[in-house]
């Protein structure tokens, strides 16, 4: 541009602007929806649940593997940090299910494929460009769902632990606890046994 052999580039702005979240009660309509609708794949309702209830954005959700899902003494885990957080019934049924139907394992080139939600491209995960427009076109609402998922967790539990079991900073999980007024403000993190 400075040498004239170009013309100048208005790059558009994207608004950062976060949309409102859905209330609790939208919350846990969708999770029951997304457990009884067999009209919808298996894989769109899987990804969906992960967001509603471990506000996970679909960048790490499509990098998990099948071991970061655990299955030991009749409980199942998924692993988003450090300890694995637990999968409430009946979301836990419907991850099983998913673990033996996941697509694009049948063909030469993903037979062993160990994402959680596989691409099409040999070796690779699917993208969140992939899966976005999925949840999309079902009307899930992913980055309002999100947002809803993080606030009521930390209203019910101490932000820097859900930090911690969801793989988030510490930082942001308080500031989003004070935002929603979370009660857990004084809380001391680490092991207090003594």
């Amino acid at each position: 541009m400075r040498s004239n052999h170009m013309p100048a580039v208005t790059i558009p702005h994207r608004s950062t602007d976060n949309p409102a979240p859905i209330t609790q009660h939208q919350r846990l309509a969708l999770l029951r929806q997304l457990v009884n609708r067999d009209d919808v794949p298996l894989q769109d309702r899987v990804a969906a649940v992960l967001v509603l209830l471990y506000a996970q954005p679909l960048t790490r959700i499509t990098r998990l593997i099948t071991d970061d899902i655990q299955h030991e003494d009749g409980k199942v885990l998924v692993r988003l940090g450090d300890p694995p957080s637990p999968v409430p019934a009946p979301s836990d049924g419907m991850l099983l299910d998913y673990l033996g139907q996941r697509p694009n394992t049948k063909t030469a080139t993903n037979p062993d494929a160990r994402w959680l939600f596989p691409g099409r491209r040999a070796g690779q995960p699917m993208t969140p460009e992939a899966l976005a427009p999925r949840l999309r076109h079902l009307g899930f609402p992913t980055r309002p769902g999100r947002t809803a998922a993080i606030r009521q967790l930390v209203l019910q539990a101490p932000a820097p632990v859900i930090a911690r079991m969801l793989g988030y900073n510490d930082d942001h999980t308080t500031r989003i606890a004070e935002a929603a007024g979370g009660t857990w403000r004084h809380y001391a993190p680490g092991d207090h046994s003594c």
